[in-house]
């Protein structure tokens, strides 16, 4: 069974935007447009973890928030709280309401999609995707495990990162600087020489074996892992 989310945000655009992405990595998405609505789909349907945005109609996000800690049934639902409010004070105070994790307007669609799966795996453990194949590369999450072609291959947890990123979009190209967004963080600052370093670092662990580079190097675009490449 598919892992439900209920989206709580009141900007059309963006809640779409959201159900549309989540949706595509393997959730059942509800939108709630205000946090009393979002209040009553939750009596309604217990979500398995609910993204939430601070700034809504009616109830605020962190008013939901306090309700759903107070509340038996609902205390431990995850919580991510989504909001343009970024300040350290803003965070501290939504993380001692009780969400379990934060994210900073604009949001990156993979790093939320990311998060999603941390919280997933650390508070619905039998909800998270553990393991996950790309043509001959295999990945187990729980265990921080790679293997190639039965192999197990050793990498440190930057790369281990980047790999996990690149088996979620097979064949997707992504620059550098989408790399740093995804994998390192939006508010932490990394020059994008660096994605270099850790790819070739990569590289060396996945070819070890003198296998065929399942990374592809797209001049002036970036990187992607090549599938169809691993099976030629």
């Amino acid at each position: 069974m598919k892992p439900n989310i209920l989206v709580v945000e009141d900007e059309d655009a963006l809640a779409t935007l959201l159900q549309y992405n989540l949706e595509k990595e393997g959730y059942d998405v509800a939108v709630s447009a205000d946090g009393e609505e979002a209040m009553v789909m939750i009596d309604e349907r217990l979500p398995d973890l609910v993204v939430l945005d601070w700034m809504l109609p009616k109830i605020s996000g962190i008013e939901v928030c306090r309700r759903l800690r107070q509340r038996a049934e609902t205390r431990n639902v995850p919580i991510i709280m989504m909001t343009a409010r970024g300040e350290e004070s803003d965070r501290i105070r939504g993380l001692d309401i009780g969400a379990d994790d934060y994210v900073v307007k604009p949001v990156s669609m993979n790093e939320l999609a990311a998060r999603i799966r941390a919280v997933l795996r650390r508070l619905r453990p039998g909800l998270a995707e553990d393991s996950v194949r790309c043509g001959d590369i295999e990945m187990d999450r729980v265990a921080h495990r790679v293997k190639r072609k039965g192999e197990e291959i050793h990498l440190g947890p930057t790369e281990f990162r980047l790999l996990d990123h690149f088996m979620q979009h097979p064949g997707r190209v992504f620059s550098r600087e989408q790399l740093l967004d995804a994998v390192w963080g939006s508010d932490v600052y990394v020059e994008a020489r660096t994605v270099d370093v850790h790819i070739g670092r990569l590289r060396k662990a996945l070819n070890a074996n003198e296998s065929d580079d399942p990374i592809r190097t797209v001049r002036s675009a970036g990187y992607a892992l090549d599938v169809e490449r691993q099976r030629a």
